[in-house]
């Protein structure tokens, strides 16, 4: 067992997206727990990514200020720059920062290839990628002027491993995956002001599963230190994902191997033909399976 010193978010005010229930829900009450004003966001949408009910938040965030903590109800759309904006624009407004954001809205819906249409694409698609990234570009100016930000997009390991893919979550993987090309590109960016970029991927029995209430194994809460973590000044690492189920934690990246001169010498297998690379794809591809 390891200790480290205490990590305070006093004086800092952040964002949760998605924070209704499950995994959005014990990231903020952990966050307010440790000090911070935490503004919890969720428009209240169905288990299909629609409607809104702004109920469901205003419920949450009373609960936890009986107890005590500080946070703050929020339900309005972020699925246009505008709104995400003004979602910004507020909290600065009423707070005079905004030290982190995490975004963790999300939804599963299951559609063939077949069956595939535009708008499930679309949406599946701007909730993922386009919606942290105009947060993050609402939020940028103020984090640079203070010289510190957190932000965290969530990925999955649905779109990461393809042994833990599931048929007819073509759109989900794709916006999951490109949420870490952003993440890699905001780390890169940011690293300069101060601004600190990952992504998790947690694995937690929530809604999203068909799990209301508290689950008996892979508890929301589990996840929740590892995506503190990410937010608060202790972490000063951008571009990872953190893998987090069960109380454990893992931080994985594509790293390049030692000694490749990057675009003209990959260290790889020489191959000048087609023929060549089917001869060789076992020491191309080492991983795959020789047929049977």
């Amino acid at each position: 067992m390891t200790t480290s010193n205490h990590v305070s978010f006093d004086g800092q005010v952040g964002l949760v997206t998605g924070a209704a229930s499950g995994l959005g829900l014990a990231y903020s009450r952990l966050l307010a727990q440790r000090g911070a004003q935490v503004v919890m966001h969720d428009v209240g949408a169905g288990l299909d990514g629609t409607g809104h009910d702004p109920q469901r938040i205003a419920r949450t965030v009373a609960l936890l200020r009986e107890g005590g903590l500080g946070v703050h109800a929020a339900h309005g759309n972020i699925d246009n720059r505008a709104d995400c904006q003004a979602l910004v624009a507020t909290i600065l407004q009423h707070h005079g920062r905004l030290d982190f954001i995490i975004h963790n809205a999300g939804w599963v819906e299951y559609q063939s290839i077949e069956a595939l249409d535009d708008d499930h694409f679309d949406r599946m698609m701007t909730l993922a990628a386009k919606t942290p990234l105009w947060l993050a570009e609402a939020a940028w100016p103020s984090m640079q002027a203070n010289r510190h930000g957190r932000i965290v997009l969530t990925t999955s390991d649905r779109a990461l491993y393809p042994q833990y893919v599931q048929k007819g979550l073509a759109a989900y993987a794709a916006a999951k995956l490109a949420a870490v090309g952003i993440v890699n590109v905001l780390a890169a960016e940011g690293a300069a002001h101060g601004i600190v970029v990952n992504a998790v991927s947690p694995v937690a029995k929530t809604r999203m599963w068909g799990v209301e209430g508290e689950p008996d194994e892979l508890r929301p809460d589990a996840v929740a230190p590892g995506v503190a973590f990410l937010v608060s000044r202790a972490c000063v690492d951008g571009g990872w994902i953190l893998r987090a189920s069960n109380g454990q934690f893992h931080a994985t990246r594509s790293t390049e191997a030692d000694g490749v001169a990057y675009p003209r010498d990959l260290r790889a297998v020489r191959a000048g033909s087609i023929e060549d690379i089917a001869g060789q794809w076992p020491a191309i591809a080492p991983t795959v399976a020789e047929p049977r």
